[in-house]
């Protein structure tokens, strides 16, 4: 007998017939469903619980409805893979099986991979949006972003790609010709009707399971299955159905739905949450008046990714930054500062204009010292196009414009994206020595911005310094389990900024331009080095993420934190003499991650580093101090928790519609 015809009508064993097409199937089921299980499972401890990690599954009922989720989705997942796979070959042969065998858990296992290590840089929290931040809000540009981190990944696609190039020479000579596999079957429209008629209420069973559902949203099977689902009932398209994270209980009504915009004091709660919106005060920042007589130079020195922590940070015994430390001391120091959400891009457009989401520069720091006879100059180590950052703000409106998307050639990496583009710092002080090394360019009062990047990811380039003992780790290394090495890279370039300060104060005072001069130092965000699980920014509320350094030259400033960056303008103002414009001084910072209009989160930063944050797509409150978390819908009218949670959820419904006026009027 031959082997095609062992294969074709199979062997009986105990009365079962055996098809190579489906042991195939169940060992490519198997192998990908544990690959899948050991990873989600070490990253989020679904079963076993752990740091971070509030849902786990352990009732009876959400193990069994885990189970049939997870075993449905896989299974079709892979019945339509294998299918898919026998007709584009027009056949059963060796070549399809070998193709099933090589090709789906080739894919499936690279998706993983690919997933996998973004979660360990990020969350899991990360999501389409996010991801679009990381590019400044350009899809293009998170695409380069990520493979200016994939030359890994790269080198395993050319191993694996010669790898299947190799084996398919040997199937093609070797394998028998007559090979016919009867697996997998087709279903036949009867069959395929029971099917699709049985798995909507199955997946409705089981996100109504517990933890059940959480758990399944990390498994790309199952998130497929749900996510098809979804898109087939979100019948009025307004983005929510019956098998989203928050179900639409409107399904008919494409202005209410959860994350609606709440319309103020019409009677309708939109958006599902604290009851209609009552409108107190959407009023933002307004233009600057004219400054006093004779006013100060202005600094503006913005370090990127440096947590509040900086101001006295110490490693072995050392200051990170006495530079920095020393001018809080000598000047104003806020300790209570913070970004409202975690980007770049984002944080600086807030930063110049005090809006968090403004769409011109009406109201920014460039337009008003321009107005006021200033000469305005910008040294930046990133391209200030990033996320159209400098047209936002008519960075290009001053005297001097020097940013890494000018000095292109002199980027510290190879990559050339806007994304990935940087300077070192030292290039920006001989930048400062061309246009403002002599005391004669400023005998005009001037506003300088120097953006320095020594602290951005992977916290180290040719040429930086080693000032913190050890040596840099390399990228390829960066991983939870060397914590404390990223963590002494990560300061050893805040040490390096801070050095590049040090310098220019010294040029300032040099030139007799210093005791003129305020000077303000910030950050953009902070930055997780795991000590919260996670490594980057913008995908957690935290003070990691969150809590920057804010500091002014000038000493007995009266400012009561907590502050946000939609405040930092107003403060330079009123700092310089103007009438303040700032707003909300002293109250709760409003944070979000993702998109104003969208976010996953939004929080609140308070007093003394207080945190009060709500997920959108769970429903939970944390409420920080001991107080631990609960689910929105469980708190009781009258319950000072769900005050304090409705009070989070009325700002984050004012800043929106503060933004949408804002584009209204334009």
């Amino acid at each position: 007998m031959s082997v095609g015809t062992w294969v074709e009508r199979g062997r009986r064993v105990r009365g079962l017939r055996l098809d190579v097409g489906f042991i195939a199937f169940v060992g490519v089921a198997a192998v990908t469903l544990l690959v899948e299980l050991v990873l989600v499972e070490r990253k989020f401890a679904i079963f076993g619980g752990g740091f971070g990690q509030p849902r786990t599954i352990g009732d009876p009922l959400e193990i069994i409805a885990f189970c049939a989720g997870l075993l449905v989705s896989q299974l079709l997942l892979l019945y339509a893979l294998f299918r898919l796979v026998r007709g584009l070959h027009g056949g059963s042969g060796a070549l399809f099986l070998f193709n099933a065998l090589f090709l789906i858990p080739a894919v499936l296992i690279g998706i993983l991979a690919t997933k996998y290590r973004l979660l360990s840089y990020f969350s899991d929290a990360i999501g389409f949006q996010v991801i679009r931040n990381l590019g400044g809000g350009s899809l293009v540009e998170s695409f380069l972003y990520i493979l200016s981190e994939a030359g890994l990944l790269a080198f395993g696609l050319a191993v694996a790609a010669f790898f299947y190039w190799v084996s398919l020479r040997l199937v093609r000579r070797h394998a028998p010709r007559d090979i016919r596999i009867a697996f997998p079957p087709a279903l036949g429209w009867k069959r395929g009707l029971v099917v699709a008629l049985a798995i909507p209420p199955l997946v409705l069973a089981v996100n109504a399971a517990g933890d059940a559902r959480f758990a399944l949203a990390r498994f790309n099977a199952y998130a497929l299955l749900s996510g098809g689902l979804h898109q087939l009932t979100d019948l009025d398209r307004d983005g929510y159905s019956l098998f989203s994270w928050r179900i639409d209980r409107h399904p008919l009504d494409g202005s209410r739905h959860p994350l609606a915009l709440d319309i103020p004091s019409n009677g309708i709660d939109e958006d599902g949450l604290a009851g209609d919106f009552i409108l107190e005060v959407a009023s933002g920042p307004t233009s600057a008046p004219a400054f006093p007589a004779d006013p100060r130079h202005v600094i503006l020195l913005v370090l990127e990714s440096v947590r509040g922590e900086v101001v006295g940070k110490r490693i072995d015994g050392r200051l990170v930054a006495p530079n920095i430390t020393a001018l809080a001391a000598s000047g104003t120091w806020v300790k209570e500062a913070y970004s409202h959400v975690g980007f770049t891009s984002f944080s600086l457009k807030t930063l110049f204009t005090g809006e968090l989401t403004p769409r011109d520069d009406r109201h920014s720091l460039f337009r008003d010292f321009k107005a006021n006879g200033y000469r305005v100059g910008v040294l930046s180590a990133q391209a200030e196009d990033f996320g159209d950052i400098a047209s936002t703000v008519g960075m290009r409106t001053g005297e001097v414009f020097i940013d890494a998307g000018v000095l292109r050639d002199e980027r510290v990496f190879d990559f050339a994206s806007d994304a990935s583009l940087k300077l070192d710092g030292r290039v920006l002080l001989r930048e400062f020595d061309r246009h403002f090394g002599k005391a004669d360019t400023w005998s005009r009062p001037t506003f300088l911005y120097m953006n320095l990047q020594a602290s951005h990811f992977p916290y180290h380039h040719r040429g930086m310094p080693q000032l913190i003992d050890g040596k840099p780790i390399p990228r390829g290394s960066i991983d939870a389990g060397h914590k404390e090495w990223v963590e002494r890279t990560y300061w050893n370039a805040v040490a390096y900024d801070d050095r590049l300060i040090g310098e220019l104060i010294a040029r300032l005072k040099g030139m007799g331009v210093y005791d003129d001069s305020l000077i303000v130092i910030l950050s953009d965000h902070g930055e997780s080095l795991f000590d919260d699980g996670f490594l980057g920014h913008g995908h957690m509320i935290n003070a990691q993420q969150t809590h920057i350094p804010l500091i002014f030259s000038e000493p007995g400033l009266d400012i009561a934190g907590p502050v946000g960056l939609d405040d930092v303008r107003g403060l330079i103002l009123a700092a310089l003499g103007a009438s303040p414009v700032s707003r909300g001084i002293g109250g709760p910072v409003f944070q979000y991650i993702g998109s104003l209009e969208s976010p996953s989160s939004i929080g609140l930063a308070g007093p003394d580093g207080t945190y009060l944050t709500l997920d959108l797509q769970r429903e939970e409150v944390d409420f920080g101090e001991g107080a631990g978390s609960r689910l929105y819908a469980d708190l009781p009218q009258g319950d000072p928790l769900k005050a304090r949670a409705d009070g989070l959820i009325v700002e984050w419904e004012r800043q929106r519609w503060i933004s949408h006026l804002g584009r209204r009027e334009r």
